[in-house]
């Protein structure tokens, strides 16, 4: 996962969309109640505490490579989950989980198929992933709003050419990855889901753009947002991508 740490209490304010995205996903992820689980990548653990509700018996693991992001949630959870501090990539657990859900997460991650090898490890025998993450031409139209900008002066000397850590993967290639990687009944999709953002500068800087950001001398970050967010027009669409994820360990 992406090394940078991450602006926690805006990311808990402007986190609408994740938090709907997340609910979808809760919704394929079958539980009785008494599972343990994995949330890989927990955030501020606001979808945590939802896939808590459905766990009544049971729980959950919440992992995370931002410390802002880990503490915040150690912060919300209080005691109901353990949440731990690490990289995916380098996933290790004391004991296999039931299932394994994430949200948001798998894009910040360069390399999927070491990714997939760690949480087919994390599962138990017949465990079941589902997942959904930005997948092939998630925001390609803001990319290339943001792109514009940031080859022009005064930020071309810290952003043209920069491509950026974001890994948007295409369905097949993702499938034939978990396949490799050892799983089974594997089902993967792309579905766009345009968001309108209520708060577009706090949640673009945050979210999109906090990559672009932390590359800049503090006197140019706002500046940069505030170009990049003029350039999106009213309403302020962001054109996602969904890489939608299913799953089983054998």
């Amino acid at each position: 996962m992406s090394a940078r740490d991450w602006d926690a209490s805006t990311y808990e304010r402007v986190s609408g969309p994740q938090v709907s995205w997340a609910r979808e996903v809760l919704d394929r992820l079958p539980l009785r109640g008494d599972e343990t689980v994995l949330d890989a990548g927990c955030g501020t653990g606001r979808v945590t505490q939802l896939l808590l509700e459905r766990l009544p018996r049971g729980r959950v693991v919440a992992v995370d490579a931002a410390p802002s992001m880990v503490a915040a949630a150690r912060a919300a959870l209080d005691g109901r989950a353990t949440v731990i501090h690490r990289d995916l990539v380098e996933l290790e657990l004391d004991e296999q989980v039931h299932a394994v859900f994430s949200n948001a997460v798998f894009h910040w991650v360069p390399d999927h198929g070491r990714l997939f090898e760690r949480l087919h490890a994390a599962l138990r025998p017949g465990g079941r992933l589902v997942a959904q993450c930005g997948g092939k031409g998630n925001i390609d139209a803001f990319h290339a709003l943001a792109a514009e900008v940031a080859s022009a002066e005064p930020f071309a000397g810290h952003l043209a050419g920069w491509q950026g850590p974001w890994n948007f993967a295409g369905a097949e290639e993702t499938r034939d990855r978990l396949e490799a990687a050892g799983f089974v009944d594997v089902e993967t999709s792309l579905e766009d889901w345009p968001v309108v953002p209520s708060e577009p500068s706090d949640y673009i800087r945050t979210v999109c753009l906090g990559h672009h950001v932390d590359r800049l001398p503090p006197e140019l970050r706002e500046p940069f947002v505030e170009a990049v967010a003029a350039r999106l027009g009213e309403p302020p669409e962001l054109d996602y991508v969904r890489l939608n994820i299913s799953a089983r360990r054998a």
